[in-house]
């Protein structure tokens, strides 16, 4: 039988196969489950446990950023997204996504 917490999860996580590898995406704040308005700028943090992957990344999602911000923070107009973002964006459509600092590796 299967705990009640693992059907239900105390803080939200997601594992994640993009482009053939796993990982885990999960946040801290356990209000991102059940309060809409926390959705606006919060914190995900992701582990893959690759070799390259030398600490967690800690990212920031906006979901109310604006196509235009968007394209000041990227710099180049034709650069792609990580995997990565892609995925965060099947969750939240139209979200940014900084990697703070961080070489996007995903």
């Amino acid at each position: 039988q299967v705990s009640p917490a693992l059907r239900t999860p105390l803080l939200p996580v997601w594992l994640c196969s993009v482009s053939g590898r796993h990982g885990v995406l999960f946040g801290t704040d356990s209000r991102l489950l059940s309060d809409w308005k926390c959705e606006r700028v919060f914190h995900l943090y992701f582990y893959s446990g690759q070799r390259e992957q030398t600490r967690t990344a800690h990212l920031t999602v906006d979901t109310h950023s604006h196509h235009w911000e968007e394209a000041q923070r990227e710099g180049s107009p034709g650069q792609r997204r990580s995997a990565l973002e892609m995925a965060i964006r099947t969750k939240w459509a139209g979200a940014t996504v900084s990697w703070n600092g961080t070489d996007p590796f995903f």
